[in-house]
């Protein structure tokens, strides 16, 4: 079968895994004294170590392609009033899971949104009152913040860099104007390559650029330009993903017509021709649409089989709890998932009134935490071993994938080779015991090429 037929045969919606089970499937969500509990396990784990994730959804401006959780304004008198509600709600777990307090935080990440929506002064309140409350882990400590470069100023990067971050990683999506006029993100290149260059100034040890392959516009010839154009600023990461195409979740990309929308076999060409000049120019392909410097601690992550992943995405670190604060955040522990409300005014009241923000979540079942171990295996290591029990069970759909060249088998090791990484979503899917009830009803997923 041609490389096409595969990516016809396989193009359908499917996950991409960032947790399993995937949130569409969370269906035991936990109680404020389980979570509370299921938190306190974590914090008394061997080895404990905290991962501080907080969402900051406010932007100036809406971008059409964007799948996040966001508030459009230009009203930065909301800046001080938001911070208060994030150390509210980490005030609650402090006073409730007082052994949280005693665990140090390993990785600290600012997302959203534009965390740089915010002043600088606002930034450094909302890091040092965390970390008041949560000790830093010592040298192991990594501070990390997206950044769009349209607002972002060196008195972000400055302040951010005082606090101990050392992490950047920069909106960039495309480069071509008439891309960027399409998905409302207008950023030429030039101010992109400024923030870079006053990010290596202060001393930040790690640039990520986030791109996307299929948006409206992309033709083969601008991404050439693409790739030539990241690869002259040297980022230590990219994260390359697909254009998650999702009307019926973000009404903004309705305004996109079908006839500009790369699909199938075009729109994996698009990503074929950045891989290709990213490998050329040295970077190590990771996991899924990730690729960092060999020198870079993600690459050496993966070189020596220790990689993670989690709803940040890929981490060269494992934490024993990941904590998310402030709207629709999302946190993890060993044994439970939790995210909070995602419309502010509501996340707001229950902050306000003493609550966890709780919106939804999932406690696993046992299942739940040995198929998450194998798709993890999957996604970060391209192989997985599996019991004699648990490969009868899925013979069937590792033969099927096998017969095209997307799983090799040896005796009981799946391993996804180099023909199926394009596919390595549908490797994942053969151990997701959810996956057919949450495609019934309305549309979920985006597409898998």
């Amino acid at each position: 079968m041609t490389a096409s037929e595969l990516l016809a045969k396989y193009d359908v919606p499917i996950p991409r895994y960032t947790s399993y089970p995937t949130v569409p499937a969370w269906r035991t969500t936990p109680s404020p004294d389980a979570w509370r509990r299921s938190l306190a396990d974590g914090a008394a784990a061997g080895q404990a170590a905290l991962s501080i994730y907080v969402h900051l959804p406010f932007c100036e401006a809406l971008c059409s392609f964007c799948g996040c959780n966001t508030v459009t304004t230009r009203d930065h008198s909301r800046e001080d009033p938001y911070v208060d509600l994030v150390l509210a709600e980490l005030a609650h777990y402090l006073r409730d899971a007082p052994d949280l307090a005693g665990v140090p935080v390993r990785q600290f990440h600012l997302g959203g949104g534009t965390p740089t929506f915010m002043a600088p002064a606002v930034l450094a309140r909302l890091v040092d009152r965390v970390t008041a409350g949560l000790p830093r882990r010592g040298d192991d400590f990594e501070g990390a913040v997206e950044v769009d470069p349209r607002v972002t100023t060196r008195d972000h990067l400055q302040t951010l860099r005082r606090c101990g971050f050392t992490r950047l990683s920069l909106g960039v999506q495309d480069v071509d104007a008439g891309v960027q006029h399409l998905v409302k993100r207008v950023q030429p290149i030039g101010q992109t390559a400024a923030l870079c260059a006053i990010g290596r100034e202060l001393g930040y040890t790690s640039i990520n650029l986030d791109l996307i392959y299929g948006l409206p516009g992309q033709t083969p010839a601008s991404m050439v330009r693409l790739a030539e154009a990241v690869i002259g600023l040297s980022p230590d990461r990219l994260a390359v993903y697909s254009f998650a195409r999702v009307p019926w979740i973000k009404p903004a990309q309705r305004r996109f017509r079908d006839d500009q929308i790369p699909v199938g076999a075009d729109k994996r060409a698009l990503y074929e021709i950045i891989r290709a000049r990213l490998i050329a120019a040295g970077y190590v392909e990771i996991g899924l649409d990730h690729f960092a410097h060999p020198t870079d601690a993600l690459a050496q992550a993966a070189d020596r089989g220790v990689l993670h992943r989690n709803f940040m995405g890929y981490t060269d670190t494992s934490t024993s709890v990941l904590l998310g604060l402030g709207v629709s955040a999302i946190s993890e522990t060993a044994d439970c998932y939790h995210q909070n409300e995602k419309v502010l005014p509501v996340y707001e009241k229950r902050v306000l009134a003493g609550e966890v923000p709780t919106l939804r979540g999932h406690v696993l079942t046992a299942g739940d935490r040995r198929r998450r171990q194998i798709i993890a295996s999957l996604m970060t290591r391209y192989r997985a071993t599996l019991t004699a029990d648990e490969l009868h069970a899925v013979r069937r759909q590792l033969d099927a994938l096998g017969a095209d060249g997307l799983v090799s088998v040896d005796d009981l090791t799946v391993t996804v080779p180099p023909r199926g990484r394009p596919f390595l979503r549908h490797a994942a899917a053969v151990f997701d015991e959810h996956l057919e009830r949450t495609r019934t009803g309305a549309p979920t997923y985006s597409t898998a090429v």
